[in-house]
């Protein structure tokens, strides 16, 4: 992909189709290059590529390719169609790079696909355990993307690292307990040298968090609770033991500024939505937070 050839993937149930300008074509695919954390820093500054889930850190995704306009945009014409084979829902956002679609789908799929032709280069699931839990479907936003690793949370809350070249597993890494009602579908996000990812589950009683991870390695570095523990900061709003359970899930990703150093990441629903028993303030309408966290230096 480049500037001069800009091109749009439409995610549809069970397919990917790739729009272009009928008259022109795409560039002879070149190898894909390590992505460093200079290259996440610079954003859309290379604009052939797409390297996080929102395009960049500020999470505008917005692209800064002109090429299609409101004078051609009726010469759009679909050039290929991948089929996946899963028969479900797809919220993901394909990884560009080097002429090279990285994508994630329902039910812990994910594929590599050549943005010329739409061949498969290499497909990849993790096999979901019996008796899953998940509130709002089988879904997967999306990748993150680090030197030569690309990075997905499963339904199951596990954290995986693939091969980009190959697809095969580096490692994998249980989050939580998937008996507990845990699950995952949001994109992780690259800051610095750590995988930050968020986690779903509020439904089920669960409490909210996002843990950063080793690239490498796959250690988890720290994990940041979304719900206060007795005598934490904002505790005193929750009584008893609620706090436990009081949901605030991190479903979706986050983004971050580079500048300030900060991290923020949108809460989902707590639990119990509606019940205001043991929660004071206002309950007529379901409680929504919203949180900001510092990354480490280090």
């Amino acid at each position: 992909m480049t500037t001069s050839r800009a091109r749009r993937v439409l995610v549809t149930v069970s397919a990917l189709a790739l729009i272009s300008l009928t008259a022109l074509s795409l560039p002879a695919q070149e190898p894909a290059q390590g992505v460093t954390t200079k290259d996440l820093l610079a954003g859309l500054t290379n604009p052939s590529r797409w390297l996080t889930h929102s395009g960049d850190y500020a999470g505008h995704r917005f692209s800064p390719l002109t090429q299609i306009t409101p004078a051609n945009v009726g010469q759009l014409a679909a050039q290929w169609t991948f089929q996946t084979g899963v028969a479900n829902k797809f919220e993901a956002t394909p990884i560009v790079i080097d002429g090279t679609l990285y994508v994630t789908g329902a039910l812990n799929h994910a594929w590599a696909i050549d943005g010329r032709t739409g061949r498969q280069i290499w497909h990849y699931q993790r096999t979901l355990p019996e008796g899953l839990k998940v509130c709002c479907g089988m879904v997967n936003r999306g990748f993150a993307v680090l030197h030569d690793r690309l990075f997905m949370v499963t339904l199951d809350a596990h954290v995986v690292a693939l091969d980009m070249k190959t697809g095969k597993v580096i490692y994998d890494i249980e989050m939580a307990t998937v008996k507990d009602g845990f699950a995952a579908t949001g994109a992780p996000l690259i800051v610095k040298d750590k995988v930050i990812v968020g986690v779903a589950g509020g439904e089920y009683a669960n409490r909210g968090f996002i843990d950063a991870y080793d690239p490498m390695t796959g250690q988890r570095a720290w994990r940041f609770y979304t719900i206060p523990a007795p005598g934490e900061p904002g505790s005193d709003s929750w009584k008893g033991g609620i706090w436990a359970r009081g949901g605030g899930p991190t479903w979706l990703t986050g983004t971050y500024d580079p500048a300030l150093n900060l991290l923020y990441w949108g809460t989902g629903n707590p639990n119990p939505d509606w019940d205001g028993e043991s929660r004071p303030g206002e309950t007529s309408t379901p409680v929504r937070w919203s949180r900001s966290i510092r990354i480490p230096a280090g």
